[in-house]
């Protein structure tokens, strides 16, 4: 039995529960449903489950963070209060626990970040995958099912006080034509809208929202932007891909007030991100880990404004007055950027951008010059596609569910994962609360089955 499990009473086995999405919500709910004797049955519209979660291993596993679970809370912004019960239940420990219940031994990196040990996802989806199989009713598994709506049957949005022994039919799409199906429960873990070559592809929304279910657009988060006017020719063909090392990006926001939603550590001076770290330039634009940090924020930006920027710290280890100080040093018969990179090791990429983005008169100024490399403003024009995306913001509202993530205009129908209204920066928040919003949901769902009058 899982680690996370709160096991209750056993329940009259055979009550069946069909799960929609195989990513990280839908399997944990697979797997806390299984081992209280349910009969599940999970569709997925891929030939194989977990794709996202495999490819998200490519590069290492991150499972979750260490930090104390008040920081790891406020990693989810604005949504923070509706994600904070999930976490409350299975949070960054439990989903050390519910690894090492499989097998799988976890290790804390150098940042924070929890890892498996192999750092790889694949041993884990395996150990996952035999323990849904060989439970004593164990998950079957639909492949090539794509989800295309309801079927005809009990009406979807009747009076959650009438009795409701089942759900609505669920129609499929298959390579054989069209199935339906139709259990006591349903849960939705159907994923966001980013990388839809994996399986997620945001179909479902017209779906929900001709059941009278709010939906909030579905956009780009985690995300890469385009710079405005696009870099020159010179710089997309000389740098792009190659990253950013060492330096700082700050994001005030319209307020101009300090906001530590992101995870941030604002300066004094009115910042509404301000973090060290890593980017990559690409041919269009940035992207990487402290852009995709702060990506809320400049997307914000950008639907509210039309555009959006931010300040590029290029040594955030040096005191602008000691950049001022060397700049101001003289140079004698060298170039400035032989200077600069003499004087404050700027080269490469970084003397690049200066030259990209900062106009040829303030290098003749040592204190514009000082200023810039200390705040070089990047003007954005747009995010990246969200095909392109790690993550999707927007989803299922949470004003449409009750707290075991319910639908309340549709008793026995949940949702969970991506497909809801929240977002969180790449570091394991995102795969930490996929997985506990499917641990949520299945308790929802086990609530649900015992109180309904004729289930089973």
């Amino acid at each position: 039995e899982p680690a996370s499990a709160k096991a209750s009473a056993p329940m009259t086995p055979l009550k069946t529960v069909i799960i929609i999405g195989g990513g990280p919500a839908g399997l944990m709910a697979a797997d806390q449903l299984a081992c209280q004797g349910l009969r599940v049955h999970l569709y997925d519209a891929m030939p194989s489950v977990g794709r996202k979660f495999l490819l998200a291993g490519k590069g290492g596993l991150n499972l979750t963070h260490s930090e104390p679970l008040p920081s790891f809370t406020n990693r989810y912004g604005a949504r923070s209060q509706q994600v904070a019960p999930w976490l409350a239940d299975f949070g960054p420990d439990a989903v050390r626990q519910w690894a090492a219940g499989l097998g799988v031994e976890t290790f804390i990196g150098t940042s924070g970040r929890v890892f498996p040990a192999s750092l790889k996802a694949a041993p884990l989806l395996r150990a996952w995958l035999h323990r849904l199989r060989h439970y004593p009713v164990p998950v079957e598994f639909h492949m090539r099912h794509r989800w295309i709506g309801w079927g005809v049957g009990q009406a979807v949005g009747m009076s959650p006080q009438q009795p409701a022994p089942r759900c609505p039919p669920v129609l499929f799409e298959t390579p054989n034509g069209q199935v339906s199906a139709q259990a006591e429960a349903v849960l939705l873990a159907l994923g966001g809208a980013s990388w839809p070559q994996l399986g997620s592809d945001g179909a479902w929304v017209p779906l929900l929202e001709s059941q009278g279910v709010s939906v909030a657009s579905l956009a780009s988060a985690n995300c890469g932007f385009d710079v405005r006017g696009g870099w020159s020719r010179f710089f997309a063909n000389r740098f792009a891909g190659q990253p950013f090392k060492s330096v700082a990006i700050r994001v005030v926001n319209p307020a101009g007030q300090a906001d530590d939603s992101a995870g941030s550590k604002p300066d004094p001076g009115n910042f509404a991100f301000s973090r060290k770290g890593e980017f990559v330039a690409t041919a269009s634009g940035v992207e990487g880990s402290l852009v995709y940090a702060a990506s809320s924020l400049l997307r914000e930006a950008i639907q509210a404004q039309g555009s959006a920027h931010f300040e590029l710290d290029l040594l955030p280890d040096v005191p602008v007055a000691q950049v001022l100080r060397e700049v101001l040093h003289p140079r004698g018969s060298r170039s400035l950027s032989s200077h600069l990179k003499s004087r404050l090791k700027l080269d490469g990429i970084k003397s690049a951008v200066l030259h990209e983005c900062l106009p040829k008169a303030d290098f003749a100024n040592p204190q514009a010059l000082a200023r810039a490399i200390k705040g070089l403003p990047i003007h954005l024009s747009a995010a990246r596609p969200i095909q392109e995306a790690i993550s999707t913001a927007g989803g299922v509202g949470f004003e449409n569910l009750q707290g075991g993530l319910m639908l309340k205009g549709v008793p026995g129908v949940f949702c969970a994962g991506e497909m809801l209204d929240w977002e969180a920066p790449t570091g394991g928040y995102l795969l930490t609360a996929c997985l506990a919003s499917g641990w949520r949901a299945a308790q929802g769902i086990i609530d649900h089955l015992k109180v309904q009058p004729g289930a089973g």
